[in-house]
């Protein structure tokens, strides 16, 4: 961490004031239009999302060519395959119904609150709780897999 780019902090600032400031001028960080997104109604989220992945697929495809690392990091690009498990499934499953129920999704949920949003400071709430608690389920589980058994 030490050996970052002076700018890093100050980049990803902008970075995520650029991205807020995109959620907030195209409503998506508004819930009616992610829940009229969910049932089918509007299909303006699926346009952003596709915009996104495609600039996305772009850079990861492009930079590699161009720079062996990271420019602000220093980390090399390479692919980071992760397993597709139990995990993954039920993780996803619970970040699809919090994202039906409370209408915003993390990233946007702050741009919501920057739109006047204040009721998402509930959604926020129920985000910081549950990955507080799967945090510590996970520290009790990993815990309790490297205790000696004692049988030997």
């Amino acid at each position: 961490m030490a050996d970052r780019h002076p700018l890093f902090k100050p980049l990803i600032l902008v970075g995520g004031l650029i991205f807020g400031f995109g959620l907030g001028f195209s409503h998506m960080a508004r819930p009616e239009v992610v829940l009229n997104f969910l049932q089918f109604e509007d299909f303006g989220l699926l346009f952003v999302m596709f915009g996104a992945a495609i600039v996305s697929g772009i850079a990861f495809a492009v930079m590699p060519g161009i720079r062996d690392t990271a420019p602000l990091t220093g980390d090399r690009y390479e692919r980071r395959l992760k397993p597709f498990d139990r995990n993954v499934v039920v993780g996803g499953a619970i970040f699809g119904v919090g994202w039906g129920l409370s209408g915003i999704c993390p990233g946007a949920a702050y741009a919501s609150l920057g739109v006047g949003n204040v009721t998402i400071l509930w959604a926020l709430a129920g985000m910081f709780v549950g990955a507080y608690l799967q945090g510590y389920w996970r520290s009790r589980s990993q815990t309790r897999d490297t205790a000696p058994t004692g049988a030997d």
